[in-house]
């Protein structure tokens, strides 16, 4: 697969750093980034677009927990993708106006790789780091 091109690679950040490892080892391939659980409550929709940085706003998913307060703050600040717990009540209507936003309202997190797995400190981490994203899509790494 060619930089660029593909279904972007979902990874989980929970900071900074973890991104900047991230987007170093993409080589230019398309990502898109997943907050921890329940993250919404802990950095809100502006931490976490701050966090994801502009450029990959559009395709950032954060993780609402339980919480659709957060969920259609989200919604209204232009968030495309989130994640709420299926089991809360306003579910449904939050999944009806997401869709009427554009945007995509998951019951559970899409697979992805965790960066907190990874040691970054060292270069057999960052190898395996490069390795996982340079797989085709849907590729697993042993």
């Amino acid at each position: 697969m060619s930089p660029g091109t593909g279904q972007p690679r979902i990874i989980r950040i929970r900071g900074r750093s973890e991104r900047d490892a991230a987007l170093a080892a993409a080589g230019g391939r398309p990502l898109r980034f997943l907050s921890l659980p329940g993250a919404a409550a802990r950095l809100g929709t502006p931490g976490w677009r701050a966090l994801v940085g502009e450029e990959h706003w559009p395709g950032a998913i954060l993780d609402c927990g339980a919480a659709p307060g957060y969920a259609l703050d989200a919604l209204r600040q232009g968030a495309g993708t989130l994640v709420l717990d299926p089991a809360v009540p306003a579910f449904a209507a939050l999944d009806r106006l997401a869709r009427q936003a554009g945007a995509t309202l998951l019951p559970e997190a899409p697979r992805a790789l965790d960066m907190a797995r990874i040691n970054l400190r060292n270069t057999r981490g960052l190898a395996y780091l490069r390795a996982a994203l340079a797989l085709p899509d849907g590729g697993e790494l042993g």
